[in-house]
């Protein structure tokens, strides 16, 4: 299947303004849908990709200010593309017919991928070397539902990720770094009000990865660093994203954010995500976090402050 490109200009990057623990955000708005943006994956070179449009997906690569859209051809519900590796091949998903296949894309040409004997795949991230790939695929429900599995794809071969977790209703992997550790979550309570934990798949040992404090928590991307982002729930009910460099966690929240997911992060620390605005916007985000030096001294502080606080 061929892709479907086409440079639109320049998408719109406003710059937002500081966050604390000194992380600038700005905005990605892609201009076909200004009111709803997701930047879902960025490689080394900082070549980010997502979609916009709630209803009918639009994907699109966004590279040096300059949007190029990205959608498989026929798919009537629209493309997602959901990350990049450092070559540029594009991993995600679409939907034609009410059917959601996994693809892969390198020079143009699309490549459906979609675990045998599935009847719903996607596809989540993509290591920089474009040579693993996490995702997942429900067996039972066209819909995606119920049944999910989270799996890693290394050339043709499918690892079963949710088979080694706890007892769950549904799992996806949704990244994976050079070093073969892989990223995602699995559901514990059900549809009506679901909430996760996150984890991380190291050569098949599993450790549940979970934001101090909060009720639910998503692990979304990893880069070769070992820094994982995602978002949490807090027991306000709102949702913000995360960092966690080597067990320090921060919080990552766009100013005027009344909710925040981070999807991914480069081994440059730029983060890619998107929040919802006091209107009711989506709006795309990329930022870049402290160097881990800083983030540990950061950490040092937060900890050393939490200590005073108790002691009076």
């Amino acid at each position: 299947m061929k892709r479907l490109a086409r440079a639109i200009g320049a998408a719109i990057i406003a710059a937002a303004p500081t966050l604390a623990h000194a992380v600038t955000f700005s905005d990605i708005v892609d201009p076909s849908n200004p009111s709803f943006t997701q930047a879902l994956g960025v490689n080394n070179a900082g070549t980010i990709v997502g979609y916009g449009n709630a209803n009918t997906f639009n994907g699109f690569e966004l590279n040096n200010g300059i949007l190029t859209r990205q959608n498989v051809a026929g798919a009537d519900g629209g493309t997602q593309v959901t990350g990049i590796s450092g070559a540029g091949t594009t991993v995600g998903f679409s939907i034609t017919g009410g059917v959601t296949s996994g693809f892969t894309q390198s020079g143009g040409t699309f490549t459906p991928v979609n675990q045998p004997g599935a009847v719903f795949t996607q596809l989540l991230g993509i290591n920089q070397a474009g040579t693993q790939i996490a995702g997942y695929s429900s067996f039972t429900d066209i819909l995606g539902a119920t049944g999910q599995q989270a799996f890693l794809l290394v050339g043709a071969t499918y690892t079963n990720i949710n088979a080694l977790l706890p007892a769950n209703l549904n799992s996806q992997a949704t990244g994976v770094n050079n070093n073969g550790e892989v990223v995602g979550f699995y559901q514990l309570t059900p549809n009506t009000n679901p909430t996760f934990d996150g984890f991380t798949d190291i050569n098949g040992t599993i450790a549940s990865l979970v934001f101090p404090n909060a009720v639910s928590t998503q692990a979304l991307g990893v880069n070769d660093l070992g820094q994982i982002v995602g978002d949490y729930v807090d027991a306000g009910g709102i949702m913000h994203g995360f960092l966690d460099s080597n067990g320090n966690f921060l919080t990552l929240d766009p100013s005027g954010s009344t909710g925040t997911t981070i999807n991914g992060i480069n081994d440059g620390g730029t983060v890619v995500g998107f929040y919802t605005n006091g209107p009711g916007a989506t709006i795309g985000t990329v930022g870049t976090i402290p160097e881990p030096a800083s983030l540990l001294l950061i950490g040092t502080a937060l900890l050393a402050l939490g200590v005073i606080r108790r002691a009076k």
